[in-house]
Parts: structure tokens; sequence; C-alpha cells
């Protein structure tokens, strides 16, 4: 049983506690392929991972807690950014005009942007020294084909093999693997989740991409819903921070949506 979680809005859609709650009801293991954080938004908890030498995301910490089976985040989130935000109106080394990369982790290594000055706290705390530095943009594709693409590729194929796995996608980016069609995807925003049977989303990301020649590398969940229509949605009511925080309790509060998603799954 592999599920995919996905977002209908880019920032707080709720992925992470919809994802936290169906690992716990479905014992699975929770995976996020990629994800980031920002060195000055998520400043605490840029620090609980690098007082351990470390650099992941709460997301991640979260999933590896509440899965079924030892695991740490590095285990289930092969890929990490750590961001921060861009001075002035001038773009930063991936094009964008409001925040930069400064490290990504990769496995357990590391690749540095080049063109930065990297804050002394994060040069003191991770393992930088002997770490790849890219200044252009063919710099960084040639280091994702070397580092980034077999991480990925290598938990894909764990998931693959997994028994039960949940997978969150991040921001709005509608499917992490384009090698695995999930058995069902559930796509969640503030106050309901959508469920759609993964092989008609997965045709829906087939044409949402414009085909396997086109060049387009992550399609967007509202581009694929625009196109497949839901097999059932149901509504996610709010809930506390302890709640939030609670596994279990998400899953008893989710209950019903979590039977609407295995429903699609196995049916």
């Amino acid at each position: 049983m592999r599920i995919l979680v996905a977002g209908g809005a880019r920032v707080d859609a709720g992925k992470t506690t919809f994802s936290t709650g169906l690992v716990a009801r479905t014992d699975a293991v929770g995976y996020k392929p990629r994800a980031g954080n920002d060195y000055w938004f998520d400043h605490d908890d840029f620090r609980t991972a690098t007082a351990d030498g470390r650099l992941y995301g709460k997301d991640a910490r979260k999933l590896a807690a509440a899965s079924d089976v030892p695991v740490e985040p590095e285990d289930v989130n092969p890929v990490h950014r750590l961001w921060r935000p861009s001075p002035g109106s001038a773009s930063g080394l991936l094009g964008r005009d409001d925040r930069e990369f400064l490290v990504d982790r990769v496995g357990d290594g590391y690749v540095v942007n080049g063109t930065v000055d990297i804050p002394r706290a994060v040069r003191d705390a991770l393992p930088l020294a002997d770490a790849p530095r890219v200044s252009s943009i063919a710099e960084f594709n040639d280091c994702m084909a070397e580092r980034h693409l077999p991480a990925q590729r290598a938990l894909c194929d764990e998931v693959a093999a997994a028994d039960r796995a949940v997978v969150e996608s991040y921001a709005d980016v509608a499917r992490p693997f384009r090698a695995i069609d999930p058995d069902a995807v559930a796509v969640v925003e503030p106050g309901r989740v959508r469920v759609y049977d993964g092989d008609r989303y997965g045709k829906g990301c087939a044409v949402a991409s414009g085909g396997p020649d086109a060049g387009q590398l992550e399609e967007r969940v509202g581009d694929v819903t625009d196109l497949v229509d839901p097999a059932t949605e149901a509504p996610l009511p709010p809930l506390s921070a302890d709640a939030r925080a609670d596994p279990k309790s998400v899953a008893d509060a989710y209950d019903h949506a979590y039977d609407a998603v295995l429903a699609t799954a196995f049916e």
C-alpha cells in the first residue's frame, strides 16, 4: 500500500499533520523525499537539528517519529535544503528573488552554495569543509545528477518495496516520484481532503506535464486536480496544537477521512 499526500495550498496546507495521522492509522512508514526550511524563519528547527551536527526539518522529524519502525529523519528525507531570505531584489543562484539556498543535505553529505556567505552558525555546526561548492546553474545541475538524483532513486526503490508507505510531497508539487503510481492520493487543504484514485491521478500528472518529452519536471497540484475528478472528499476539522502533535490523536480525529483514503486505495 502506497498513499501519496499532496497539498492543495502551497503554505500550511496541513500535509504533515494529515500524513502523521495516516502513518499512525496504517502502521506505515512516512516519507518526505524532499524538504527544506529557512535559516531565518525556522531558526529554532535549525538549532534543534544542528545541535547534533545534523540538518533536517520538523516535517521529516514528525514523520520519522510517527513511523511503525525505528527510522531517523534523514532516513525518510534524503534531500533537505536550507534557505534564507535573499537581501535586495536580485535573484539568487536558483533564480529566486525572495530567498537563496545555503546548503543542501544529500544523504549524509552536503552541497554548498558558493555564491553566498554561509552564516558562521551553519559553518560551525555542519561538516562543510570537504563539501562541493557550486557557483553556477551548470555546476548545480551536474551536482544534482551526481548526488541528488541517485539519493531520490534509492528512496523511490525503498518506497516501492515497502509494505505500507505514506509519502508526503512538498510545497504544491503534485508528485515527488514519476516511477511510482500510488494506490490513492490525498490532496489536503485547510478544511477538507480530496481523495483520488492513484492511476487516474497519475494520468492527470502525465497530461499536466505535457507528456514525457515536454521537459517539465514537476507538475503542480492545481494543474492536475483541474483535470481529474476526486473519488470522494471529506471534511477536516481544525485541531489544537496538542492534538496535531500526537499522531494517534490526529488518527482519531480524521478517522472518517482515512476511511475514505483506504477505501479508494483498495477498491
